[in-house]
């Protein structure tokens, strides 16, 4: 039997999670994967078919950048889950330089951490164009203030590295109480969804031109053969 004809109908972004390791990145895509597969716009990846290395499970922490795909009402997005770890930044910006936009995740009872800061410079650094913010493990904070306190840090630190850190989106949830089915914490996820349509722009595809990737390494893998990488640009 043939196989069905791909059409894509809705514009295509890039997206991805950035942000400090522990702070919810793997576990909010996760979220945002369920909470959309609930109206048939996504298939659901659970946290252990993101971080798929062992290593990654037993330490829970992503090393290696997870890509996962989803659909709003308005468009088509790629996701990919970066690795929050110092030890894996190279992988991180791999990642970040295919992004249109991104999600930067925030522990509400942590407060921006190293790895925050890091990934905001990198992510100035590839030419990242938009950020919204994730204000995760909001149900671990019973203190308002202190929630405020956090946005506001947020939004100095975006603004600290050329972001328009008073006018960027920042939702306040729980990725674990959305993954459970908390309707307050699925309510705040489908709140995100909207930020992040509404907000990051649509690219501009050269889709008319030909197919061009600079090949950025080159490796020789066992039962594999020879792999190229890089980044499609057109």
């Amino acid at each position: 039997m043939a196989k069905e004809k791909f059409e894509r109908t809705k514009p295509h972004v890039n997206i991805g999670t950035i942000g400090h390791v522990d702070h919810g990145k793997t576990t909010l895509t996760a979220a945002i994967t369920k909470v959309l597969a609930e109206k048939g716009q996504a298939d659901f990846q659970d946290y252990s078919m993101i971080d798929k290395a062992p290593e990654e499970r037993e330490r829970g922490i992503t090393i290696n950048t997870a890509h996962v795909e989803y659909e709003t009402a308005n468009r088509h997005y790629a996701h990919v889950d970066c690795p929050g770890h110092a030890d894996y930044v190279k992988n991180m910006i791999t990642g970040a330089a295919q992004m249109d936009g991104a999600i930067l995740v925030v522990s509400a009872a942590d407060g921006p951490m190293p790895q925050t800061r890091e990934h905001i410079l990198l992510a100035r650094q590839v030419g990242v164009p938009a950020i919204v913010v994730f204000l995760n493990k909001a149900d671990m904070v019973d203190d308002e203030e202190l929630i405020e306190l956090v946005e506001m840090e947020v939004r100095e630190l975006l603004s600290s590295y050329e972001f328009p850190g008073d006018e960027v989106p920042i939702v306040v949830g729980s990725a674990l109480k959305a993954l459970e089915g908390d309707a307050q914490y699925v309510a705040k996820i489908d709140e995100l969804m909207d930020a992040v349509d509404s907000y990051i722009p649509t690219p501009v595809r050269d889709t008319d031109k030909p197919f061009l990737m600079p090949v950025e390494d080159v490796f020789t893998i066992t039962g594999r053969g020879t792999v190229a990488t890089g980044r499609v640009e057109r």
